[in-house]
């Protein structure tokens, strides 16, 4: 009797790819972990912003660096490409996009072609077409699979990212130029300190009615910090202390039942105590007047810094002056020797 069962067998997308000898022997085979930088996806949001008038989506190509084991993407940079699209078929200006690409890779030689993206959640045979040119050993990221991001980007709704790695589909060379599954993987959005201010302000313009908001100073976003510190260390202190009634609680009368007492005794307790322990035996054992001391000292530093680069703007201030004084006067004797003036 026949089996009545069916299944498609479809191959990792993942070929083994060169790694430096650190990593000969290790080389992971689980999904991609995919970082998205701000720079990249406010591009993309800029892109989407800009398109024609009744265009659906557009599409980009996604620049940043790869682990040595090839198992970690993180996309720093994009730029657009133009295509049109309709039902029939599409049509992808590749020129422009290699052009861009070798000046964005002279730009920042450290950075490689990693992927494309696309304004749009939804996927089909032309995106299964584009996703073969980018992973294409001849234009694109073999032997690493191509990473492609959708963005999805309509009005009144939150933004929703995905990001994906393909794997070949079809019976024949020309059914798999043109077709391929898609394979979500897992990502997640980073930023370094240095751009957490700014992505705040940005943040903070949704609460007003005419979408900007002020850039703070420096006194009033360390005011705003400090701020920020105080009302976690607020909350951590409410939820440790009714940890500890509770568990008081349960020990004088070892019946209670109440849901205090139960979360005191769930595991998850046991693990916010842990870290909050690492988080506390991390911060320095300096008296208040120690710290009080160092903050006097810094500021010190800086305004003497402030006040060296004005007396050294001074100068050279000073110094071009006398520079044009003396090339008058220079000009003006020469005149004279000459007898022009």
């Amino acid at each position: 009797m026949a089996d009545k069962d069916s299944f498609i067998h479809l191959a990792r997308p993942l070929p083994v790819a060169p790694v430096s000898s650190a990593y000969q022997g290790s080389v992971s085979t689980a999904p991609l972990n995919v970082i998205i930088h701000p720079q990249a996806l406010f591009s993309m949001l800029d892109h989407s912003l800009r398109r024609n008038e009744g265009q659906e989506r557009v599409i980009g190509t996604l620049l940043g660096v790869r682990s040595e084991d090839g198992s970690e993407v993180e996309i720093r940079n994009s730029f657009a490409v133009g295509h049109n699209e309709s039902q029939e078929q599409v049509e992808v200006d590749m020129d422009y996009h290699k052009t861009m690409l070798n000046l964005h890779l002279k730009a920042n030689p450290r950075e490689v072609l990693v992927g494309w993206y696309a304004t749009s959640p939804f996927l089909n045979t032309f995106s299964a077409l584009i996703q073969n040119f980018y992973a294409s050993a001849e234009t694109g990221t073999f032997p690493h699979p191509a990473v492609h991001l959708t963005l999805s980007t309509v009005p009144g709704q939150d933004i929703s990212v995905r990001t994906y790695i393909s794997a070949p589909v079809g019976i024949t060379p020309d059914r798999a130029a043109d077709s391929c599954l898609f394979l979500p993987v897992p990502h997640e959005m980073r930023y370094a300190d240095a751009e957490k201010s700014g992505l705040e302000t940005i943040a903070s313009a949704k609460n007003d009615p005419s979408r900007t908001a002020k850039v703070m100073t420096d006194v009033h976003a360390l005011e705003r910090a400090i701020g920020d510190v105080l009302d976690m260390l607020d909350r951590v202190s409410i939820y440790v202390s009714g940890i500890i009634s509770s568990l008081t609680e349960a020990e004088d009368d070892p019946s209670t039942t109440s849901p205090a007492v139960e979360n005191a005794k769930s595991p998850a307790t046991t693990a916010i105590g842990k870290f909050l322990l690492n988080t506390l035996s991390l911060a320095p054992k300096v008296s208040a007047e120690e710290v009080e001391r160092m903050f006097n000292v810094h500021v010190q530093d800086v305004l003497l810094v402030s006040y060296l680069a004005n007396t050294i703007r001074t100068q050279i201030d000073l110094g071009n002056r006398l520079a044009g004084i003396a090339l008058g006067r220079a000009y003006t004797g020469l005149n004279r020797v000459l007898g022009w003036g």
